[in-house]
């Protein structure tokens, strides 16, 4: 009945089972954990083993490392009972199986073991767990098909098994476990059958296989294992199927079926192994479309994530960024996160190899399928409530202009439910800025902002686009932004927000104010990490010119004070910025194909052609954020030679409001006070400005002079912005109040703005961009200078008025008279009348304006009196006469 430990029984196993444990053996090299396990064993008691998997290769191995320790053989009958072998499988395989009978149950088998102690009070059996590893996690330096096939969560068929042996099979670790007396397990279950008795030693069994599992090669981060479950019967979710089923009528389980297709629709399935093997292939992928990818402040984002489930918020230009995030954070030993992409994305072949490198999917809108929303809220729970890094972009969409878009909420307020749901780990947000040389998806970008419909993603469409791997793309910047905890933000909205507890479905009312500020801050912080690169530069000198073209010395002169500008206001400590110098840079651009050179005798002419012009402007809408207050400044001289320093920063206040909206600005308007103060003195210590009257009127040179030019140069990167602008006002001016709602504004605005570019000089693609508009309108909306009445059409007050004739500080005369004479609305007239035209009384306000509101309006007509109408006038003084130059 029992077996001698001193002197094991020989294995009874088959002649051909011998013959390939002797083929195996060269192949194969263990480590046995611990290394003396006979010391585990009760001396006399018979042994059992127990394994995951029920193969030929796993009790190949077992077989070994018993007869190498000096243990029981697993091939030999199990004393006391009918077994033929003393090792069971919890789980099976597609491969060969040790017994004849691969219908028989492991619950069968320990079944058969309890009924075998309950006839014999005396008698015992210890099971032991035993753990078979083959190349459990390979290194980063382990060759990527060696990685295919490392150890792993799935279960694999016997030519798998057999490939990971050839090429894992000296990586293998053979793990037994503390022993357990099966008399004495049966002694604490007390009286219960032993079919449900050997079910829960089974169970405890598998409990205990996943941990073991998970400590030697990581968590099981296969979704469709750990997670579909999880997500299908989380108790929103079944109620959502039971609404489904109630609502059209089917049955429960149809509505189920209808969910956890969804729900796979969804999930994500990483695999290390395709990870790893992916990052081979995109090495060799990068090598040959980037000249480097550089990562900056990453040491400070890992300093920071430890204790956080981290959340990577990056910027979104192109198809690659999800990619190199992923691909630079597997290079540097960081977990890679799971990715939302679009179900666009989810193509044949493609599809299946992002969602194993834990790409998962979510549909653009979840309107009119109340089901799908609430897996994917649930599903979005899980990850979160796992610790599993997430990634997605805030945009909605990549950026067609090179402007960060106006974020969409969606994912950042499920993020924060999911995280006032269960509370466990704290959520860090890390933007990220990514910044490129040149696009793949450049020319395209330029035709849908021209108005070319976009092109569905296809798989034979990435085909033919892989024409763009025979082009170089320059170098790439992954700068890691000031990460933004969400507790912080919570405690600042609420001091209760921790009683929202478990509740899937609580909506305080602080938490749309609290992902409005969240979504803000994020773009903030990516704005703050940019990086400057050459062809940025280049953009913001050569694209300032009416025909994209300057002399290599004024070039170089205007490259060298950008460095200066960037370099002596430092906008933010995580700004990087390119070490080229101004003639490197130069060469830089021509080598990229960027500009060409037009030799002539009295010095050579850099030229952007009209192609590279278009889609350079991606490029300086890149960096526009970091020469925004520098630019304002210029801009107030652009048509005055003289202008006192208090206007200059009274006006710049009251505009700020708009460029901080446009570009995510860091500063309030206390700060952007202080920057202005800090250019104003820059510019005063290069000459472009002279002060007089104790420093407080500000005057530029003439015209000709290098000053004025440079100053122009700088200037012209918001001027399109300014003239945007003054086409809304203009339009809502000459239409009137109470006759047009915003969209029709917006339309209005759209269709000016093409026809302007039309007969005028050539403007970047996004002068005409409809969301730039909509962001003005909403702005002023928020600051209820418009107002929408209750028929839906937009009133103001005379607040506009006020900005049209700010205007007239910025703008040049035929620039106002131009955009005046196309804008849609009420027939020509002279320019003061049409800029003035059907406005209302001084003392219109809206409809739900409060006591504050209406003190605020009378302060800020009264300051406009005082402040605005002598700057105007000022500003008039100082103008030479229209149609002159100021020489």
């Amino acid at each position: 009945m029992t077996s001698s430990m001193d002197t094991p029984p020989k294995s009874r196993a088959p002649w051909w089972f011998n013959l390939l444990g002797h083929l195996l053996e060269p192949w194969v090299k263990l480590r046995r954990d611990p290394a003396e396990p006979a010391a585990l064993l009760q001396a006399g008691v018979p042994v059992c083993y127990v394994i995951e998997r029920d193969g030929i290769s796993d009790a190949l191995i077992l077989e070994r490392a018993c007869r190498e320790a000096g243990l029981p053989s697993p091939m030999q009958p199990l004393p006391g009972t009918r077994r033929r072998r003393s090792v069971l499988a919890l789980g099976r395989s597609d491969g060969l199986v040790l017994g004849k009978n691969r219908q028989r149950s492991p619950k069968d088998a320990l079944g058969q073991l309890t009924r075998a102690l309950e006839g014999d009070p005396g008698r015992d059996v210890q099971i032991v767990p035993v753990s078979i590893y083959v190349g459990r996690a390979p290194s980063r330096d382990s060759g990527w098909f060696r990685v295919l096939f490392s150890e792993n969560w799935v279960v694999v068929g016997h030519f798998r098994r057999l490939l990971a042996l050839l090429l894992n099979g000296r990586d293998t670790v053979v793990q037994f476990s503390d022993p357990v007396s099966l008399r004495e397990a049966l002694a604490d279950a007390g009286e219960i059958p032993p079919e449900r008795f050997a079910r829960k030693i089974a169970r405890v069994l598998r409990v205990h296989f996943r941990r073991i599992r998970a400590a030697v090669i990581g968590p099981d981060l296969s979704h469709r294992r750990t997670v579909v479950d999880a997500v299908l019967n989380a108790e929103p979710v079944r109620a959502a199927i039971t609404a489904t089923a109630s609502k059209e009528k089917i049955s429960y389980a149809k509505a189920w079926r209808r969910a956890q297709k969804l729900m796979l629709e969804i999930a994500a399935d990483y695999s290390h192994p395709v990870v790893r093997s992916a990052s081979f292939v995109l090495s060799n992928f990068w090598n040959k479309l980037y000249d480097g990818i550089a990562m900056h402040h990453f040491d400070k984002a890992r300093a920071a994530a430890p204790g956080f489930e981290v959340v990577y918020v990056p910027s979104h230009r192109s198809h690659a960024d999800y990619l190199l995030l992923s691909y630079q954070l597997h290079a540097s030993g960081v977990v890679v996160p799971h990715i939302a992409a679009g179900v666009n994305l989810n193509l044949p072949v493609i599809g299946p190899i992002l969602r194993r490198g834990g790409a998962f999917f979510l549909r653009r809108s979840f309107k009119g399928n109340a089901m799908y929303s609430v897996i994917f809220n649930e599903y979005m729970a899980q990850l979160i409530d796992r610790g599993v890094p997430i990634e997605y972009f805030i945009e909605g969409g990549r950026s067609r202009t090179g402007r960060l878009l106006a974020p969409r909420a969606g994912l950042l307020a499920m993020t924060v439910r999911a995280f006032l749901r269960a509370p466990r780990r704290p959520v860090l947000f890390q933007p990220v800025y990514i910044g490129y040389e040149k696009l793949m998806e450049g020319k395209s970008y330029a035709g849908e902002l021209s108005g070319k419909p976009k092109e569905k993603e296809s798989l034979i469409g990435l085909i033919k686009g892989l024409k763009v791997l025979r082009q170089r793309y320059g170098h790439v910047a992954l700068n890691f932004g000031e990460p933004i905890e969400l507790t912080p933000m919570l405690d600042a909205a609420s001091a209760q927000w921790r009683a929202v507890g478990g509740d899937p479905d609580a909506k305080p009312e602080w938490l749309g104010s609290v992902v409005d500020r969240l979504a803000e801050q994020i773009q903030v912080n990516i704005n703050r990490a940019a990086d400057v690169n050459p062809i940025n530069l280049l953009a913001l000198a050569l694209l300032a010119t009416p025909k994209h073209a300057m002399a290599e010395a004024d070039l170089l002169t205007q490259l060298e004070l950008s460095k200066a500008l960037i370099e002596e206001l430092p906008y933010s400590d995580r700004v990087t910025l390119t070490p080229m110098d101004p003639a490197g840079i130069i060469a830089y651009g021509e080598q990229m194909g960027w500009i060409r050179r037009v030799s002539h005798s009295l010095g050579d002419v850099l030229v952007a052609d009209d192609e590279q012009a278009v889609l350079l402007s991606y490029f300086r809408n890149n960096v526009l954020h970091l020469t925004a207050t520098a630019a304002w400044v210029a801009c107030c001289f652009l048509n005055n030679r003289r202008m006192s320093r208090g206007s200059v920063l009274r006006l710049g206040k009251i505009i700020y409001p708009f460029i901080q909206g446009e570009l995510f600005l860091p500063w309030d308007t206390e700060g952007f006070g202080q920057q202005m103060q800090a250019t104003i003195d820059f510019f005063l210590r290069r000459g472009l400005l002279e002060a007089s009257g104790e420093g407080r009127v500000l005057e530029r040179g003439p015209g000709q002079e290098d000053a004025a030019f440079q100053l122009k140069v700088i200037a012209r990167s918001l001027t399109q912005a300014f003239e945007r602008y003054y086409i809304t006002l203009a339009a809502l001016a000459k239409n009137g109040p109470h006759t047009m709602t915003a969209a029709e504004l917006e339309n209005a605005c759209t269709l000016t703005a093409q026809r302007l570019s039309l007969l005028s000089e050539q403007a970047a693609p996004e002068f005409f961009d409809k969301a730039l508009f909509r962001g003005f309108i909403q702005k002023l909306r928020e600051r209820r200078i418009v107002w929408t009445d209750e028929a839906g059409k937009l009133d103001y007050d005379r607040a506009l008025e006020e900005m049209v004739r700010d205007a007239r500080v910025i703008l040049a005369r035929e620039v106002r008279h131009s955009i005046l004479k196309i804008t849609p609305g009420g027939e020509d007239k002279a320019e003061h009348d049409a800029e003035t035209a059907a406005l209302p009384p001084a003392d219109a306000t809206p409809p739900d304006a409060s006591p504050a509101d209406l003190h605020a309006r009378h302060v800020e007509t009264a300051h406009r009196q005082h402040v605005h109408e002598p700057v105007a006038a000022e500003a008039a003084a100082d103008a030479p006469p229209e149609g002159k130059s100021d020489q």
